[in-house]
């Protein structure tokens, strides 16, 4: 692709390196930013510096999150008691979404993948394990996507928490095989939600 301005050729690069934008993509959103008025490309830098900056994670959680600790674990009307284990910050919204689910989340950052160098030290299984050890969690929900590599970050915390009077289960499988959890629509994610299954069951079925 040749480009008549380096500038533009720069910009183009930098949009390019997202997800799921090509190069022919990324040359269309530069355009669409150059016809706009200049004050719009401004907000949305600014609100890209302003993200990276000021951004944090959740101490208890691991959530996105602009204080310490995010307003799902300062909830008081949550039950702290249940946890929701999950991959990343999407499932947290597509969990919240369905307005099924009162409890609190234990955001992971990941799942255990051999062919991607991901390790259990790369996640934040570390952490949960703590909480779980202090008395804090009476079940654990296991939510994370119905793949290989879910199934197995499932099992390696279940194996950490033998031992320990912590009630497993996860979510049913009206999510199909294979599917990543943040594509599910509301309603069937918030049926697995509520008709979870102890985990052990899981265990069985595979």
């Amino acid at each position: 692709m040749e480009f008549s301005s380096k500038l533009l050729e720069n910009a183009v690069y930098e949009m390019s390196q997202l997800p799921g934008i090509g190069k022919r993509t990324a040359l269309r959103l530069v355009l669409h930013l150059l016809k706009q008025p200049k004050e719009q490309s401004v907000r949305l830098s600014n609100a890209i510096q302003v993200l990276r900056s000021d951004i944090k994670f959740c101490t208890s959680c691991h959530n996105i999150s602009d204080v310490a600790l995010c307003e799902i674990c300062g909830n008081n009307k949550r039950d702290k008691s249940l946890v929701c284990v999950v991959e990343d910050i999407r499932d947290v919204m597509a969990i919240e979404n369905t307005g099924q689910y009162r409890g609190l989340y234990h955001v992971l950052g990941g799942k255990i993948s051999p062919m991607e160098g991901i390790g259990p030290q790369d996640l934040t299984i570390g952490s949960l394990v703590e909480k779980a050890k202090n008395g804090e969690i009476k079940e654990l929900i296991f939510a994370l996507s119905s793949t290989m590599e879910g199934d197995t970050t499932n099992f390696y915390i279940y194996k950490q928490l033998e031992g320990m009077n912590i009630k497993t289960s996860t979510i049913a499988r009206g999510i199909a095989v294979g599917d990543e959890l943040e594509y599910a629509d509301e309603i069937t994610l918030g049926r697995s939600i509520m008709n979870r299954i102890p985990f052990e069951n899981s265990i069985k079925a595979l």
